[in-house]
């Protein structure tokens, strides 16, 4: 409506200049159409540069993430930008299965991080604030103006499980390299025999520890088992590729 207001303000105010000779009816017209004139613009530049009429509101997504590696490994991706690591882009599916994988953004106005948790499973929890207008009033008087929404920050924190190992995209591509070589396949079929046995005694371990464990329970710590193998045996072929 301010903005409406502002180009009638403008245009009521030439016709009065320009086309009306009646002296006291034209000062009359100046006046109103001169102060609406001002007002709506003083109100829009309010709003433009102090956000007048407007408040943060900040709104929390937590989002199911999975490793954008398309192996079963535990890798958590990102791309290096930067010096600081400040401004990183982490990497990963939003899907078990998807051919273009998504990304946390890349502004001024974007942090991202990762955390490593207990969970068991990976997650992305964003928070954003963004300026929102106070009330139905001020949101029909600002109606058309594109501040309503604009985004003041926001924060991506990856939580992984400590079994993960964060990799550059460069070291998957040298890790995906390496599982399609010769080598690779035969460290891959003497890693899965040391695997299995690596799970059997983490299972029968957790068993001892309590042999009423239902086959959920057994099922939560082999797969536990078997991310905390793959991810020594990662970080094992990290080395041995440098």
């Amino acid at each position: 409506m301010v903005i409406i207001l502002t180009f009638l303000g403008a245009i009521c105010f030439f016709i009065s200049v320009m086309l009306i000779n009646q002296r006291t009816l034209r000062l009359t017209l100046e006046i109103i159409t001169g102060v609406i004139f001002v007002l709506s613009t003083t109100l829009m530049t309010l709003n433009y540069s102090h956000h007048f009429g407007m408040e943060q509101v900040t709104t929390t997504k937590v989002q199911r993430i999975y490793s954008a590696s398309n192996s079963p490994m535990p890798l958590a991706l990102y791309q290096p930008v930067g010096k600081n690591g400040q401004d990183d882009v982490y990497i990963y599916n939003t899907k078990v299965k998807q051919k273009t994988p998504n990304h946390t953004q890349a502004n001024e106005f974007t942090t991202s991080k990762i955390k490593w948790v207990n969970n068991a499973n990976p997650q992305m929890v964003t928070k954003e604030t963004r300026w929102q207008y106070k009330n139905d009033f001020y949101k029909m008087l600002y109606a058309w103006s594109g501040m309503d929404g604009t985004l003041v920050k926001r924060t991506n924190t990856l939580e992984y499980p400590r079994t993960y190992v964060k990799i550059t995209t460069k070291q998957a591509d040298k890790l995906g390299k390496f599982a399609h070589s010769t080598t690779g396949k035969q460290a891959q079929a003497q890693a899965q025999q040391q695997g299995q046995a690596f799970v059997t005694s983490k299972v029968q371990a957790a068993m001892q520890k309590n042999p009423t464990m239902t086959a959920e329970q057994i099922q939560t710590v082999s797969k536990q088992a078997e991310e905390e193998f793959q991810s020594q045996a990662v970080k094992q072929m990290l080395q041995q590729l440098k």
